[in-house]
């Protein structure tokens, strides 16, 4: 399904994800690119992005490229999702989300994004499968 970066936003900006901010930049088949700024009220106590602020911002990345690679009449959802923490993102910074397919099968979708701070340091790696619920034949 071919959907634009505009297209895209439009569909996470009324969810969490538009909460938080997430923005997607550059969307194909193979790569979805997206950006979050670091708010304060998306910090633990030590002003640094929590976990699940990175968690949130993957997953999103992750589905909607799942959604670009599938059926227009199909559904996802994610079924595993595991992060490895590398470094901190610090507040009134922005983070860039990168995910690459490891697999696109016909119902499972296995993606990996590295999130990256200012500087282009690692700072997470999440890798996710997403499930591809596809329609019922009709009889």
């Amino acid at each position: 399904m071919t959907l634009s970066v505009d297209r895209l936003n439009a569909l996470i900006k009324p969810m969490l994800p538009g909460l938080l901010g997430v923005e997607v930049v550059e969307a194909t088949a193979e790569r979805v690119v997206g950006r979050m700024r670091v708010r304060p009220d998306m910090c633990t106590a030590g002003g640094i992005l929590h976990g699940g602020a990175y968690m949130t911002f993957a997953d999103t990345l992750g589905a909607l490229s799942t959604v670009i690679n599938m059926a227009p009449e199909a559904r996802t959802a994610t079924i595993e999702s595991k992060t490895n923490f590398i470094g901190g993102a610090a507040v009134n910074t922005t983070v860039t989300g990168t995910t690459r397919a490891f697999h696109k099968g016909k119902t499972t979708q296995v993606w990996q994004t590295e999130i990256t701070g200012e500087d282009g340091k690692l700072l997470a790696v999440v890798s996710q499968t997403q499930m591809v619920f596809l329609p019922k034949a009709k009889e």
